[in-house]
């Protein structure tokens, strides 16, 4: 098995038939096989008929795992880590449309170096617009900017963009390319993490696995953002992000000088 793609499901309906197709269509027989496994976390919208059929019409590549209730985006995702068998893993979510080229692109660059251990290529919103999914480690102070002005950081970056592979401290989980040497080295998901920021807790293990993660902008994928817990409002999901956010700097001993890794 080449690639194992990594999906959780949660009341995804509207996304996650373009979804599963963007990957038929896009995992070519030169990448070798594949295979697609799919937790679902209780969803109640119809996104467990929609899997179903790719299940019944795809056995052989297709597998679903039904959890029944929200466990959060690590305890599920780590079944399906666990069950995974690729040399490369894909963790992309249910509202991920990959693109032509670029599951080629993201496993030569991780074939042609040794030192880099996960990869990331830059997501665009529906509308073409970029979208900000890698950043340095968070401090509190950070967050809290990056939680209020989120939209005017995108623009300013979306102005300098560049199109050069270039080493950055994480990327979010939407959509992930790994080795699975890396993934046996740094272990599975912190499931004491219920929602987020489980994406750079991982990326930050990598880093002290000895492993960089590099961000390939020369390629994009559309990433239809829930956004659950982005903007000024109090959810269970926000509720979640900052209890992940106080357990993640407790658990790497810092809140306000962020470890360093990358060579300026």
């Amino acid at each position: 098995m080449n690639i194992s793609f990594v999906i959780l499901t949660w009341n995804s309906k509207k996304h996650i038939e373009q979804c599963l197709t963007s990957i038929f269509n896009n995992a070519s027989a030169s990448l070798g096989p594949y295979e697609i496994l799919i937790v679902d976390n209780g969803s109640s919208d119809g996104t467990l008929s929609v899997i179903q059929k790719f299940e019944m019409k795809y056995p052989e590549i297709v597998k679903v795992i039904q959890i029944g209730y929200n466990s959060g985006t690590t305890y599920s995702r780590n079944i399906a880590l666990k069950m995974s068998k690729g040399t490369f893993i894909a963790v992309i979510d249910s509202d991920v449309n990959v693109l032509p080229s670029v599951l080629e692109t993201l496993i030569e660059t991780l074939v042609n170096d040794d030192q880099i251990g996960l990869v990331a290529p830059k997501l665009v919103y529906a509308n073409g617009k970029f979208q900000q999914s890698t950043d340095n480690f968070p401090t509190v102070l950070t967050k809290i900017y990056r939680y209020f002005f989120l939209k005017q950081i995108e623009n300013k970056i979306h102005n300098n963009n560049s199109d050069y592979k270039q080493s950055v401290d994480y990327a979010i989980s939407a959509f992930w390319l790994l080795k699975r040497k890396v993934f046996e080295k740094v272990g599975l998901l912190d499931e004491k993490i219920f929602y987020s920021p489980e994406d750079v807790d991982y990326c930050l293990r990598i880093w002290k696995s000895g492993y960089r993660i590099v961000y390939v902008p020369n390629v994009s994928s559309v990433h239809y953002a829930q956004e659950i817990s982005r903007g000024f409002r109090m959810n269970k999901a926000t509720i979640e992000h900052i209890k992940g956010l106080l357990y993640f700097f407790k658990k790497h001993g810092y809140f306000f000088k962020k470890p360093v890794f990358i060579e300026k």
